[in-house]
């Protein structure tokens, strides 16, 4: 194959993930969103907040970031966030090799790198795409009177474990979603826990 050939092959394959749908609805509650425009939000949210970095972050890098790192879905499938977790990083792994596999050689190398190190959590860019990526279900769900959170049985300890790593890549964000949690709390969305 030629590389552009490669490189529309990869194409082709990724807009499978329009096909990826989550547990969160869109704000109008009319239907689940799919993993793309999820996707499509979080990239240029990244554009937006980027200020309300922790830490001054390359911008660009995290849309790249964001723009890959939910790829393995199509493969892989969406994983609630409250849902049984099961062994999901064998899978995605498997499917970051296979779907990565179809672009050029260095092209692969560099989105699987990408894909590395938002898993890992470990660098302020990787810190700050996974605050962006876990801030839109909080605020889908309290447009949605609950949403997930009330089909889950989320309680409040469950809610903040999952959402406090925001914090990690950016304090202000963290500060807008416990604001949320507290105010689902208050509607009955979320209880209060153990």
């Amino acid at each position: 194959m030629t590389r552009l050939e490669q490189q529309m092959a990869f194409l082709l394959e990724i807009d499978k993930l329009k096909q990826v749908h989550r547990r969160t609805k869109l704000l109008s509650g009319e239907r689940y969103e799919n993993s793309a425009e999820h996707t499509w939000h979080i990239a240029l949210a990244t554009l937006v907040l980027a200020e309300h970095s922790n830490t001054p972050i390359d911008a660009v890098k995290v849309m790249k970031m964001l723009l890959v790192h939910d790829l393995v879905e199509i493969d892989a499938g969406d994983t609630p966030a409250y849902g049984d977790q099961g062994d999901k990083t064998a899978l995605e792994a498997a499917a970051a090799e296979r779907i990565f596999g179809l672009l050029p050689e260095d092209q692969r190398d560099a989105f699987i790198a990408l894909w590395r190190e938002f898993e890992s959590r470990e660098t302020p860019a990787s810190l700050f795409a996974n605050s962006v990526d876990r801030l839109f279900p909080p605020i889908q769900n309290i447009h949605n009177q609950g949403g997930s959170w009330l089909d889950f049985a989320v309680n409040r300890p469950r809610a903040d474990a999952r959402l406090s790593p925001i914090g990690d890549g950016s304090q202000p964000l963290w500060q807008l979603v416990s604001a949320i949690l507290d105010d689902a709390q208050n509607k009955g969305y979320i209880q209060p826990g153990n």
